[in-house]
């Protein structure tokens, strides 16, 4: 059997120590391995030194004791409950981790990255509730009316349009405007590096504007908006980011369209300027429909401007008959400032009126140019649309955009005469749907609507009696007085011409609407358009006039 001499030159040089590597296990009748811990380090004897906790074998009681071991082979029992003794394995266990260095590598790693976590989420939860004191947020729908405003805000500041009114309206809201010379290096350095920013933006969108000029010519010019992503821009010396999101999960069922939300973020120091930014947007929509008449759309639930605004049309350019104009406009005005007087009565805040007459005589022409005058915009609404339903006619007609005009024409072409199952061609708004959103207990306030037909004769009682319609007016043909003052309009200082014209044409009826297209093809020749009566006057064949 293997044993191990242990020799103590500074005791006794001749005194050898005998341990066995291995015992004998009675139970099993193999040999048992032994672990041996020597302590090479010498005995500190000066008072004072700590106590160790484990003793060491060397000493000279653990050398006798070893010694006396050997000596006595100890029998394999006796030496099994030696080394299973609770303060033997505790030393062991404590020896073992203490000296092996793999232990401690392993707490250590352990310690570092329970360190490294905690400073992580610390670092997470302070950067969160610094951003929470520091920035504020902004966040605008797709949905609100404000949305659209600052895109077109956005897409005016690759123009240098934006930077103008901003100083404009800075002027006008501070009192004192700050010019480019006198800004000082800082800011002048900023505003170039916004510049810079913005013109290298790699999330782009395209706005396409399309106009068609009266000659037929089309001019198109595409604005490069931001996309979807982040941005940074600069307004009123304040640092804004803007993230453009779009959600494809959820989906406007009725136009189809994704989800868009415009967040702004800056600091809560600066929160003042999304107030300041949303008037700015604010004023230049406006601005771009100032004199100018907004046509709306149905979209879905809502009213859409359908196309570019367009100009106002005056109302002395539309001639009706003698008095029908004035009439309606006095009527509209009274209706307009009178809003107490219908509240104190408990009489419903709405006015309805019918402009009947044959194709082409005005009447359209005419509604346009008294919302011009009115300073209203128009929302035109077919009942024979595909889709329509009761309440969506319901729901439009209940959330008329502010100052509008509803316009229903040729109401006779969506409603013969009432039948017990008479519905709408495409649409599935029945006659019913139509008299309760014109004229029910859901019905908005301070509304008005205006009526056309060239069939007076087929339109059902119940939808023109007082209530829903309160003003009938008849646009007819041209009259003699109509004739000439329309001639006179085109062809000023022509009145020997323009009596003329009117003596003729004679009986024979033309509407204001041919008329207008003779005096377009002849615009600068009066005598042309007089000598080519006969096209006017002429109602068969394809007869044109002679150039």
């Amino acid at each position: 059997m293997a044993t191990l001499n242990l020799q103590d030159p500074s005791s006794d040089p001749e005194r050898v120590t005998t341990i066995p590597l291995a015992t004998l296990d009675s139970s099993t009748s193999h040999l048992r391995p032994q672990i041996i811990y020597i302590n090479t380090r010498p005995q500190e004897t000066e008072p004072g030194y700590p106590p160790r906790s484990l003793p060491s074998p060397l000493s000279p009681s653990a050398s006798a004791t070893s010694s006396s071991v050997a000596a006595s082979g100890p029998s394999p029992s006796k030496q099994a409950d030696t080394d299973t003794s609770p303060g033997g394995e505790s030393g062991m266990i404590e020896s073992i981790v203490g000296s092996n260095p793999y232990f401690s590598a392993g707490f250590g790693l352990m310690a570092v990255g329970a360190g490294l976590t905690i400073f992580r989420k610390g670092t997470v939860a302070g950067a969160s509730a610094l951003r929470r004191q520091l920035l504020v947020t902004l966040e605008i729908p797709s949905k609100d009316k404000s949305y659209l405003w600052f895109l077109n805000w956005m897409s005016a500041q690759s123009h240098g349009a934006a930077a103008t009114a901003t100083q404009e309206a800075s002027s006008a809201t501070l009192g004192a405007s700050v010019g480019a010379g006198s800004k000082g290096l800082f800011q002048r350095w900023s505003d170039r590096l916004a510049n810079k920013i913005n013109q290298r933006s790699q999330f782009l969108a395209v706005q396409t504007e399309f106009k068609q000029h009266d000659n037929g010519s089309i001019s198109t010019r595409f604005n490069l908006i931001p996309g979807n992503g982040k941005h940074l821009i600069r307004y009123r010396g304040a640092w804004i980011q803007v993230e453009r999101t779009r959600d494809g999960k959820i989906v406007d069922m009725m136009t189809g369209s994704p989800w868009e939300t415009v967040t702004l973020t800056t600091l809560s120091k600066d929160r003042q300027v999304f107030t300041e930014l949303l008037k700015d947007a604010q004023e230049m929509a406006l601005m771009s429909q100032e004199g100018k008449t907004v046509i709306y759309t149905s979209w879905g639930p809502d009213w859409r401007p359908f196309g570019q605004p367009r100009k106002r049309r005056p109302l002395e350019s539309v001639i009706l008959q003698e008095g029908v104009a004035e009439r309606v406009v006095r009527d509209v005005r009274e209706f307009v400032k009178n809003e107490k007087w219908y509240a104190d009565r408990g009489i419903p805040y709405r006015r309805g009126y019918l402009l009947y007459g044959p194709p082409g005589s005005g009447k359209t022409s005419f509604i346009q140019a008294l919302a011009g005058e009115l300073e209203y915009n128009i929302c035109i609404l077919n009942l024979s649309e595909r889709g329509l339903t009761n309440d969506r006619l319901n729901h439009l007609l209940t959330n008329l955009p502010e100052r509008s005009i509803m316009l229903l024409e040729d109401i006779d072409a969506a409603f013969a005469k009432r039948d017990k199952s008479q519905e709408g061609f495409q649409s599935m708004v029945t006659f019913s749907g139509l008299l309760n959103a014109l004229d029910g207990v859901t019905s908005s306030e301070g509304r008005i609507i205006f009526m056309t037909t060239n069939h007076i004769d087929v339109l059902d009682p119940a939808l023109i009696r007082p209530g829903r319609v309160d003003l009938r007016e008849y646009v007819g043909d041209a009259t003699p007085l109509q004739i000439r003052r329309m001639f006179k309009r085109f062809y000023e200082q022509e009145d020997a011409l323009a009596d003329q014209f009117v003596k003729s044409l004679g009986d024979n009826t033309v509407s204001t609407a041919a008329l207008q297209g003779h005096f377009v093809h002849f615009k600068d020749r009066p005598e042309d358009a007089l000598a080519n009566i006969g096209y006017l006057t002429e109602r068969h064949g394809n007869q044109g006039p002679i150039v």
